[in-house]
């Protein structure tokens, strides 16, 4: 059983990995959460908060960039003068957070500004209002866990779920904000997981804080390993994936100055693990750089190697290694036929082949600096797709 309708948990329990429980009758006396899905407007957060705090109600805000969170719990206090406004977020030590929300609890303030910190654990009965600014950038069962938080008690609880006006809305965003508006019924946590496995697919289990022969390997690799064994047995010949050794010498990491938060951390690391193309590391970047600020250059740089093994993922490339001045692409040479004279003619002498049983292309960098580096192989990878 889970409470959060993860898509993986989901998969697990179709195809019988795990079990599944099913729980459709609510406490007593609780209520659904009306849900609005909707363009940000002032004017209606406004009217949302005011009429909370007329019934001497608390409000929850979600607000996930750390670095203008104060300035948005300023705004919320001219906007609503009468409002008692706080703000918390993850990059608070834990002795301030929890000092936040005891004055919350005890009603000191009534509207909470938050980032999603507040997806696991609060239960404050007396929050029936939640408010979630720039929803789109979510994920489904994150949102889930959110409007979650509120409707604790016999009182009818709202949910604003909005995103920036005039926003293009990307398809996977509109399905997500569509699906919370649609199941908002209580035991909606099965239909949202499936939904959200229709979306995104199973996803894959990263992190150390696993346990366990399936969660040692991840569950992405263990489905994998299973296909394989399955095609194996039906006689199909199975073509290995290549896994690209990337050592090019750089700094390439979190700062704990930067992402205290362990979770937080992990969490990070799972979703840059995840990126396949381009519009992923885009995405990844703006949630990071909403959630924490401006990045430091080391999380940059892990980034591009992100960048990197994707874009040398269809070239049949096993390792790309640093070399003193210079940087070795190592490939399958049965996989991928070079064309090595388009290469000459970009680069000249700054390149060198070395055929084998494994094709090696060695580039002169010139430097050990990480930026160029980075870059260079970064665009050597894009010259071989042209």
């Amino acid at each position: 059983m889970t409470a959060t309708p993860i898509p993986r948990t989901m998969h697990m329990s179709i195809v019988g990995i795990r079990d599944m429980s099913v729980i459709y009758e609510p406490p007593h006396n609780r209520k659904p959460v009306q849900t609005y899905v909707l363009e940000y407007d002032q004017e209606v957060i406004k009217e949302a908060i005011t009429k909370e705090l007329e019934r001497n109600g608390q409000v929850f805000y979600i607000y996930n960039r750390v670095d203008t969170i104060q300035k948005k719990a300023d705004e919320i206090s001219r906007l609503v003068p009468e409002a008692t406004v706080s703000y918390a977020h993850g990059q608070m030590t834990g002795n301030q957070i929890e000092e936040i929300m005891q004055d919350f609890i005890e009603k000191k303030s009534n509207v909470l500004v938050c980032t999603t910190i507040l997806e696991s654990g609060i239960d404050i009965a007396n929050a029936n209002t939640i408010i979630v600014e720039n929803a789109d950038r979510m994920g489904l069962a994150a949102l889930y866990q959110i409007r979650g938080r509120v409707g604790r008690s016999d009182r009818q609880a709202y949910a604003y779920i909005t995103y920036r006006k005039d926003k293009m809305l990307s398809e996977e965003a509109d399905k997500r904000l569509k699906a919370i508006k649609e199941f908002t019924e209580f035991g909606s946590g099965f239909k949202i997981a499936m939904r959200d496995l229709e979306i995104r697919g199973a996803g894959s289990m990263l992190g150390e804080i696993q346990s366990g022969h399936l969660e040692q390997v991840g569950y992405d690799t263990y489905c994998t390993l299973l296909d394989e064994v399955v095609k194996e047995m039906q006689g199909v010949e199975v073509e290995p994936e290549i896994d690209i050794q990337i050592d090019l010498n750089v700094t390439s990491y979190i700062p704990d100055e930067y992402i205290q938060d362990s979770a937080q951390k992990i969490e990070v690391y799972q979703n840059i693990a995840l990126c396949k193309k381009e519009e992923d590391i885009q995405n990844v970047v703006d949630e990071i750089i909403d959630r924490f600020g401006n990045m430091p250059a080391e999380l940059e740089n892990l980034l591009d190697i992100a960048r990197i093994k994707y874009l040398a993922k269809p070239f049949a490339i096993s390792k790309i290694a640093s070399k003193r001045t210079a940087v070795v692409f190592t490939f399958e040479q049965s996989k991928y036929e070079i064309d090595l004279q388009k290469l000459l003619k970009v680069y000249g002498n700054r390149i060198k082949f070395s055929p084998g049983i494994k094709t090696m292309i060695t580039l002169d960098i010139g430097t050990t600096n990480e930026r160029q580096i980075l870059n260079d192989v970064t665009e050597f990878l894009k010259q071989l797709s042209k």
